[in-house]
């Protein structure tokens, strides 16, 4: 509403007449404003390329609710012959298959009214259901159309690049594998992840309580410990930042596992790394 009001003189005026039953403020309210303005921004973008070609860009990963969402951005050209990507939309994905993305694909070009014979390139990371050669997603699109083209993501490539340089590091690879054992025994079921949850969310609270940590719309949003892969780049710092930022909570239920633990080997790994 701030926006609304300082971009429009006639919706400033409507607000400040407005009664304070009636300042449109709830939570439900602001997200179909939001969506308002998604859809225009959305109508924007398919009226730049038009009939025009672009290319898919396509990655999917696991929310913080353990959801696989799929995000999209189409890369194309302006009027003015400058490059603009585009984020079109999150679309929730069932599954990872590549037949089950594509289909999400079909869906969510045929909803903002594109077609595939407009890709001219397609870029993904080098998972086999993006990248298969005869199954992969970019296969299954280039059946339809061949000249969407595959590139294989270089950001993908050079953290490749720098995870099996890192391998070759006796203290790196000896670090990485202890963090993999911390996040076995902390996340290894649902009861250890709903105590890791709680004990973060009350240091937060007494964190605000004391003003260490500012409060605020986007702030203190709700953390996970995510499992580093080696073909997920950035997921390796995601997780040393997850862990840095819930480093007491982690302490405290490896403690509890170390205590009243029935896995005699999660108890001995728990001990070990408290």
């Amino acid at each position: 509403m701030d926006y609304s009001i300082k971009q429009n003189d006639v919706v400033a005026k409507a607000f400040k007449n407005a009664p304070n039953n009636n300042q449109m403020l709830s939570p439900k309210i602001q997200r179909d404003i939001t969506e308002c303005f998604a859809k225009e921004v959305l109508g924007h973008v398919m009226k730049e390329i038009g009939n025009g070609v672009f290319s898919l860009l396509v990655d999917e990963c696991r929310d913080v609710s353990d959801k696989e969402q799929m995000a999209v951005v189409l890369r194309y050209l302006d009027k003015c012959g400058l490059v603009q990507e585009k984020f079109v939309g999150v679309v929730h994905v069932e599954e990872t298959t590549s037949s089950y993305l594509k289909s999400c694909i079909d869906l969510l070009f045929s909803q903002l009214g594109l077609n595939l014979e407009q890709v001219r390139g397609q870029g993904y990371d080098g998972a086999s259901n993006m990248s298969g050669e005869f199954n992969g997603l970019q296969a299954k699109i280039m059946n339809e159309n061949k000249s969407a083209y595959y590139v294989h993501c270089f950001a993908h490539k050079l953290n490749l690049v720098v995870v099996a340089i890192a391998k070759k590091i006796f203290e790196v690879g000896d670090f990485f594998d202890m963090v993999s054992v911390l996040l076995n025994v902390v996340g290894a079921s649902c009861k250890r992840k709903d105590q890791l949850r709680e004990h973060h969310q009350e240091e937060v609270r007494k964190a605000i309580g004391c003003g260490e940590i500012a409060t605020g719309t986007g702030l203190n949003q709700e953390l996970s410990l995510q499992r580093p892969g080696d073909t997920r780049w950035n997921s390796h710092y995601k997780t040393l930042l997850g862990l840095s930022k819930m480093f007491s909570s982690v302490v405290k239920v490896l403690e509890y596992v170390e205590k009243d633990g029935t896995d005699t080997g999660k108890r001995r790994q728990a001990r070990e790394k408290g």
